[in-house]
Order: structure tokens, then C-alpha cells, then sequence
């Protein structure tokens, strides 16, 4: 029996009538369509057909044979969805021509991967999946769902996971319907803010399982009445969300490559060179990592309500230390930058690029920071250099490095520089109801 109708027969004893063939635009959304199973075979060896040009970041054109997008599904990625009876999801990659489509973000990451493999080495990544739990209000504006979420210090509240408890647990029971090992949920520094962590996979498999979650998220919270929201910091007073990574890089033989249990922090040569490129191609990176304007009033240096804020400001490294951008742990190194409003493909494909170009140019990090930086901020003594203060300013960066971008690809960071660009010039020009209280009547 072939593997196409092993898979159809595997679907069909699960009472599998549909295809959910999924792929990610370039901001990170899920995209797709419900194909039925009958043509799975055309699925995986040609493809579901989408116009190109009706995909935000294809750079496709409107006509020809590179008009039409094609997602091909990867068939190991086959799972049945609990939240859709009767449907399974397949992740697909994108072609165009009969070629890999250099502007899709899975084909980006992927080449990445490819290149890792290479050298025999092989990137994990741990991805800590941030967000908020909204509702709208009577008069349309956004608020905390739970309306007794309150508390000033919100972490780790009890009371708050009680009330949301159904939520939870039905995200608790789809994910290990999934296939998802989950380790633990809490409910973080802001009101309305969760955090469910579950096991690493290797890069590409973990950022499959991430826009899996944030499908089962939204739609289990829809059902629930909530919005499932990745939107950095929707509150201006609280923290806001992280979508943190916790990277490692084991060789052939399964040797961590970034390990060394005799230097102080725990770190080889390689990864102190990893570490050193993601520092200093973190203006670039902010682009795609914190890819919206709201990403950088998260990525700012301010009081919050609970009284903490972890928002990772300053291109630093430091051991254990939360208030570092690059925060190394026990010979693995965590990359604080993203949130979850990144396309998780692209941050993960130019953080590995930008560690690997590291440890090829033999880059060193400054010294570790083994002091909070919030307080020697407030005393006045030298900083470290600080991350680009908005959008503008990072999609400045990843313009001006070139090194990165033609590593990434250039075909997609053009698209992508192309629509942020756009997306900052229509926030630069919408007034907010903050200028019109201020100024008004000021002047």
C-alpha cells in the first residue's frame, strides 16, 4: 500500500471526510482551506491551489504561471483536529511554478534547517507561547475577559485560573489530543494573561506546533466566548506578552554544541559566537521578531501595575538574568526578543541565521550582566546599547543589514519591509484618542 492511501485509510478509520490544508502569510496568520480527503494524493504531490496575490506577502503576480499559490501538505503533519469533527489538519509548504516559494516563510525556515543539517548540527527550539484573554464591552471597546481579574500582582493567581478554568481545560485536553506534551499553565504578570508551556521540538516542528496551538487556542476560546489574543501589550499599564525561545544545537551524535560544563555560564565557544550574532544583528531582528508597532510599547522601559516587568530593552547577555535580551541557562541559550505576534517561521529562521553568522565571524559578547538592568538604569550609570524604540527603527535595521537579509532571503525581507512599512506609515498617520485628550484644547 502506498503512503498516500495508508494516510487516506488511517483518516478514514478516524471518520476523516476533509483536509484542513494550512499555511501562514506573512504576518504570521494562519491561512487555508477544507479540501476533501479523496484528494489527498493531489494534496502532497501538486498542492491546494490559492491566488497568489490574495495572500498577504506571496509577491505574486495577477496572471501566468506564477499567479496561483500552492500548499503543499506535508503528510506526516496529518492530525485530526478535536475542535473539528470529521477534519484533519495538514500543514502545507508553498510552491509556485513547480518551485519552492521563496516568500513563504515555512520554504524560509526550511532552507535555514537545511543549511543547519549541513554541517550535522540540528536547532531545538522551546517556544513559550504568551496571551491574553479579551472580550469586548457593551460600547465595543477591548477589555480582560474576566471581569474579577483584578489584582494588582496578578502572577500565578489561583482565582483568575479557577474562573477560566473551562478554557483551560479544554485547551489542556486538545492539546494532548495533538500530541503536545504540556508541562505546565499559569497565569502571568498582567490581568487577563496566560502562559501554557509545552515540550521543545526541533525548529521546524516547533514552529508547525506553535500556529497548531494558536489554532486550537482561538478556536476553543471563541467557544468560550473569549478572544484568544497575541497582541504584544494591549493593556498600558500591565506587561505585555512574550513568545520567548529557548534555543539549543545538538551535532550528529546528539552532543549539545552550545554546552560547555566548565565555563562560568555553562556556554562553548559556539555558543558564545551564537549568542554574540543575535546581539548584534538584534536591530534586524526586531523587525521580524516584534514585527508591529505595538510590539515596541511592550519593548519599552516602563513601570507596570503588577510592579515587574521582564520586557527585554537592552542588547545584553547575562546569565540567568530576565532583564538581559539574550538570558543563557544551564548551556542553552534564551532569545527574548520575540512575541507573539511574529510570524514564528521567519523569527526562528532569522535567529538561527543570525547566531550561525556569529559563530562563522568568530564574534564575541560583551562580559555578562550579572545585575539587574532596571536598576542600574535608575542610577544613572552607562547602559548597554538599547533595541530599536518603535517599528520604524527596526525595519530600518533589517534594511540596512545586508549580511541578514541575503541570508534570509532577500525576495522575502523585501515583501515583508515592504507591507511593515505600509503597516507604520498608517499608525504614523491615525490620531489617537491620547493626542486628542492632550492636546486638543492645549494650546
Amino acid at each position: 500500500m502506498s503512503l498516500i492511501n495508508a494516510a487516506k485509510a488511517k483518516l478514514a478509520a478516524q471518520g476523516i471526510h476533509s483536509v484542513l490544508t494550512q499555511f501562514c502569510d506573512i504576518h504570521g496568520v494562519a491561512r487555508g482551506k477544507l479540501v476533501p480527503v479523496s484528494q489527498l494524493g493531489d494534496l502532497v504531490h501538486v498542492g491546494a491551489g490559492f491566488s497568489g496575490p490574495s495572500i498577504w506577502g506571496t509577491g505574486l503576480p495577477r496572471y501566468g504561471p506564477r499567479s496561483e499559490y500552492y500548499g503543499r501538505v506535508q503528510l506526516d503533519s496529518l492530525r485530526a483536529l478535536p475542535f473539528m469533527p470529521g477534519v484533519a489538519h495538514g500543514v502545507c509548504d508553498g510552491f509556485a511554478g513547480g518551485m519552492p516559494l521563496e516568500t513563504c516563510s515555512r520554504q524560509v525556515l526550511r532552507r535555514q534547517v537545511d543549511l543547519l543539517a549541513k554541517r550535522g548540527w540540528k536547532l531545538w527550539v522551546g517556544i513559550e507561547p504568551e496571551f491574553f484573554l479579551l472580550g469586548k464591552s457593551a460600547d465595543g471597546t477591548w477589555r480582560v475577559k474576566d471581569d474579577e481579574d483584578r489584582l494588582s500582582k496578578p502572577s500565578y493567581d489561583l482565582k483568575s485560573i479557577h474562573r477560566t478554568r473551562g478554557f483551560l481545560d479544554e485547551m489542556s485536553v486538545v492539546l494532548t489530543d495533538l500530541g503536545f506534551e504540556l508541562q505546565q499553565i499559569d497565569h502571568e504578570d498582567a490581568n487577563g494573561q496566560y502562559e501554557i508551556n509545552y515540550r521543545f521540538d526541533d525548529a521546524l516542528n516547533a514552529a508547525d506546533r506553535y500556529m497548531l496551538f494558536k489554532i486550537a487556542a482561538h478556536a476553543v476560546a471563541e467557544k468560550h466566548g473569549m478572544v484568544f489574543s497575541c497582541m504584544p501589550k494591549p493593556l498600558a499599564n500591565a506587561p505585555g506578552s512574550g513568545l520567548h525561545f529557548h534555543l539549543s544545537i545538538t551535532d550528529e551524535n546528539g552532543t549539545p554544541v552550545f554546552s560547555n560544563a566548565d565555563d562560568a555560564l555553562g556556554l562553548s565557544n559556539a555558543g558564545y559566537g551564537f549568542a554574540a550574532g543575535l546581539l548584534y544583528h538584534a536591530d534586524a531582528l526586531s523587525a521580524l521578531c516584534a514585527p508591529t508597532a505595538n510590539s515596541y510599547k511592550r519593548l519599552a522601559v516602563s513601570n507596570s501595575l503588577s510592579g515587574t516587568t521582564w520586557s527585554p530593552v537592552w542588547k545584553a547577555m547575562g546569565d540567568n538574568n530576565r532583564t538581559c535580551l539574550v538570558r543563557t541557562v544551564a548551556g542553552r541559550i534564551e532569545w527574548r526578543l520575540p512575541d507573539p505576534s511574529c510570524n514564528v517561521y521567519a523569527a526562528i529562521a532569522a535567529t538561527l541565521a543570525a547566531g550561525l553568522n556569529g559563530i562563522d565571524s568568530q564574534m564575541t559578547p560583551d562580559p555578562a550582566f550579572s545585575v539587574d538592568l532596571y536598576e542600574q538604569y535608575a542610577t544613572g550609570a552607562p547602559m548597554p546599547a538599547r533595541l530599536p524604540r518603535d517599528l520604524f527603527e527596526a525595519l530600518q535595521g533589517l534594511q540596512a543589514d545586508t549580511v541578514l537579509r541575503e541570508q534570509i532571503g532577500v525576495a522575502f525581507c523585501d515583501e515583508f519591509l515592504a507591507i511593515k512599512r505600509a503597516e507604520w506609515d498608517a499608525y504614523s498617520q491615525h490620531v489617537t484618542a491620547w493626542e486628542l485628550d492632550r492636546y486638543a484644547c492645549a494650546y
